[in-house]
């Protein structure tokens, strides 16, 4: 039984054209960027334009859960109001929506 598999060992190729070889890993290498990196690179393009756009009464959610509005707007950060006369100041990168995304999902 052995023997029957050593004498299947594959045969060397016969000037086989290298590319060949390479192919469906270059296709692989393809797909996973059309599908997996394209799409979240411009999924953070859009949340990197939304979060420079923020205004005061712009209704936001944190990664943390925590839904607000925008009370101050600064370079770095954002005090979002959550509740009357309870503000909470906020690093801009922890907002991850507005509430018409968080309603149609």
């Amino acid at each position: 039984m052995y023997s029957t598999f050593l004498s299947m060992a594959p045969q060397a190729a016969e000037g086989g054209n290298p590319l060949m070889s390479l192919l469906p890993f270059l296709l692989i290498i393809v797909v996973f960027y059309f599908f997996m990196i394209r799409p979240q690179m411009k999924r953070q393009k859009e949340l990197r334009k939304y979060r420079e756009a923020l205004k005061k009464g712009d209704k936001i959610i944190t990664t943390g859960g925590i839904y607000g509005k925008v009370a101050e707007v600064k370079d770095d950060h954002v005090v979002m109001e959550i509740a009357d006369n309870v503000k909470i100041k906020i690093d801009k990168t922890a907002v991850i929506m507005d509430m018409s995304d968080a309603v149609r999902k």
